[in-house]
């Protein structure tokens, strides 16, 4: 029997097979002889039963091995071929027949044909045998494997529930699942990206070589199950309805498994794999809502109170009652709502939706720092996927414009100081030849820079975006900078809800504003905020519809041309045509033929002042429409 446990890391016990069942003292004195499928010897075998009814077929559940004398079999061939197909289609692991009581030189080969036929051990004892001897063996083994079995899982849920609560990382998680079953363990994301890996003492290049690839063939049938084609076993990582990723471990099909090669070939992996690979997963799902969730139960609550006060869904005064509890009070304070969001939207099309969640959590956190260096009292959140929102509650009107620079200069140099320290050498570290990919897991990360699996640490992943926006992380109009809008202040907690929902308002109009305001406020939005203000308004979208419909409909059939670009940069540069087209990265000929192209589509004067003013209008107003 292939043992299983902590010190050995072979793959689990499995029941005793035909071979092994045939192998047992109480057998061999029956002198068995093997007269027809050879090939289905390695099937386990789940039970015994002695059966001398033709049609013990319908008391059985796949499994068993089946011992009789042949007395009340069928005297026919048809009875006979009948009483094998009946068995085999039930999965009986094979048919043992003792001779000299109703066989005496041997079964007839009517039932040995048939047996070959469905692939059906079919085995003679041509001495004498008693089956209770061979019942009480073979079951003794069934249990013994049984109890092994127990004790393994017993030890699997020990070891993991060790690892939960000692918080080990990723890597551990996956090392110790790799070490338990002896076979290579990956881990994924939902892209197919690797996040971490122990190859288990195999190659780790042939491990992950076209993983991508390799991965989207594996296609289990089920949130856990066994992949045969591929020889891989998945379970789905993921909790709170979130899945997030994939926890993968190689066991092929035809048992050729480190410290395993006596496991017999079956379609199922032995079901102590299936628990350990479900254990490991959701020790990894456990820790990694730790992390993110460490910003603790009163974040939650914050969330919820910021989301009732902007969607009505709790009355106003339980709010302040709440809020009060938590040490925010809102009663007789100056409120302002303050929204603070990337300029760029939510980069999940580019790297991943885990990478844009990350950001936000990151932006979250960098936010609730600035509020405490700034020692002001605040109500802050994420309140949609790309927005945090905070409420300032100050002791009195005049404190408004203090505060807000005091904020705005606080989380400028939280953004900046995480920044400093995640440059530099191992920006892009190596893969780890055992173990998880440093660059994807926290393992190998500094406490203030951990990856997507575990905590986020506030105002991690900001350097990575400055860096590649090429800004300081905090100001410009590059993917990393972010917009502070505030909205009018208020005197009481009714009025709260209009100075969040006008900061929002703010901050999805300053996107296209290129200024560099540490603070947005709505006389800075101008046009494009008073636009924003009315997007839902008809009168509004009939407007774009009508100076802007036509070249719509006709960048909707030539995507590639993408008109509204080209008209968009001649009026943003104050129709000067050779600013336009530098700006369009296009020759001034191959401009000025798509000017004269849109000129005829709309029918208008570009170099008319009204017109073109009233098509700037427009194209700002669509974006005000478009933006949700």
């Amino acid at each position: 029997m292939v043992e299983f446990g902590v010190t050995q890391g072979s793959v689990a016990a499995v029941f005793p097979t035909v071979r092994e069942v045939l192998a047992l003292d109480p057998v061999r004195h029956g002198a068995p002889r093997v007269v027809a499928g050879d090939d289905g010897l390695d099937r386990p075998v789940r039970w015994v039963h002695i059966a001398e009814v033709p049609d013990i077929a319908t008391l059985l559940g796949g499994g068993e091995l089946v011992l009789t004398t042949g007395i009340g079999l069928p005297g026919d061939d048809a009875g006979l071929r009948a009483f094998i197909g009946d068995l085999a289609d039930v999965g009986v692991s094979g048919l043992v027949v003792e001779l000299g009581r109703r066989y005496v030189s041997g079964v007839p080969r009517v039932m040995v044909a048939a047996a070959e036929r469905r692939g059906l051990p079919l085995v003679e004892l041509r001495r004498a045998t008693p089956f209770v001897p061979i019942t009480e063996a073979v079951h003794a083994l069934i249990v013994d494997a049984q109890l092994t079995e127990l004790r393994a899982t017993e030890e699997i849920h020990q070891r993991f529930n060790d690892l939960s609560v000692e918080g080990a990382d990723a890597a551990e998680v996956i090392r110790q699942t790799a070490e338990l079953s002896g076979c290579p363990v990956v881990l994924e994301n939902l892209s197919r990206q690797v996040l971490g890996y122990d190859p288990a003492g195999e190659s780790a290049e042939l491990l992950l070589d076209g993983w991508e690839q390799h991965s989207r063939r594996i296609r289990p049938a089920g949130r856990t199950a066994y992949d045969p084609d591929s020889g891989w076993l998945v379970t789905t990582v993921g909790a709170r309805g979130q899945d997030w990723g994939r926890l993968l471990l190689r066991w092929p099909a035809s048992g050729d498994v480190p410290s395993a090669r006596s496991v017999p070939p079956t379609a199922d992996s032995p079901t102590r794999l299936t628990i350990l690979i479900e254990r490991a997963a959701s020790t990894l799902a456990l820790g990694r809502l730790i992390r993110r969730d460490a910003e603790g139960l009163e974040r939650q609550i914050h969330r919820t109170l910021l989301t009732a006060l902007l969607d009505h869904s709790r009355p106003v005064d339980e709010v302040g009652l709440r809020a009060k509890a938590l040490g925010v009070v809102l009663d007789r304070r100056h409120l302002v709502g303050v929204m603070v969001r990337h300029r760029a939207d939510d980069p999940a099309g580019e790297i991943g939706p885990e990478a844009g969640q990350a950001r936000l959590r990151d932006l979250s956190e960098a936010v609730g720092q600035a509020l405490r260096e700034a020692k002001l009292t605040a109500l802050t959140s994420a309140v949609d996927d790309n927005s945090v929102g905070v409420l300032l509650a100050l002791p009195d009107p005049a404190a408004e414009d203090r505060a807000l620079s005091a904020f705005a200069s606080a989380l400028r140099r939280v953004r900046l100081d995480a920044g400093t320290g995640r440059t530099g050498p191992g920006a892009e570290p190596a893969r780890a030849a055992s173990g998880v990919d440093p660059a994807r897991s926290e393992s190998s990360r500094s406490e203030s820079s951990r990856s997507l699996l575990g905590a986020d640490p506030a105002r991690a992943g900001f350097a990575v975006e400055a860096a590649r926006a090429g800004v300081d992380g905090s100001r410009g109009a590059g993917p990393g900078a972010v917009i502070i809008a505030a909205g009018s202040g208020v005197g009481t907690l009714r009025e709260a809800r209009r100075s969040l929902v006008e900061a929002r308002q703010i901050a999805e109009a300053a996107r296209r504003d290129r200024r560099d305001l540490p603070i947005f406020r709505l006389p800075h939005v101008g046009l494009a905020g008073l636009l924003h203000l009315l997007r839902d308004e008809p009168r509004l979208q009939t407007f774009v519809e009508r100076e802007l419909g036509a070249l719509l409909e006709y960048d909707a059939r030539h995507p590639r041309e993408r008109l509204l670009d080209t008209l968009r940069a001649y009026l943003e540069q104050g129709r000067n045509k050779s600013a336009a087209a530098a700006a369009a990265h296009l020759s001034r000929p191959a401009f000025y033929e798509r000017l004269a192209r849109i000129a005829r589509i709309l029918d208008v004067d570009l170099d008319s002042v009204e017109a073109s003013l009233s098509l700037h209008v427009a194209l700002l107003a669509l974006e005000a429409v478009r933006t949700p």
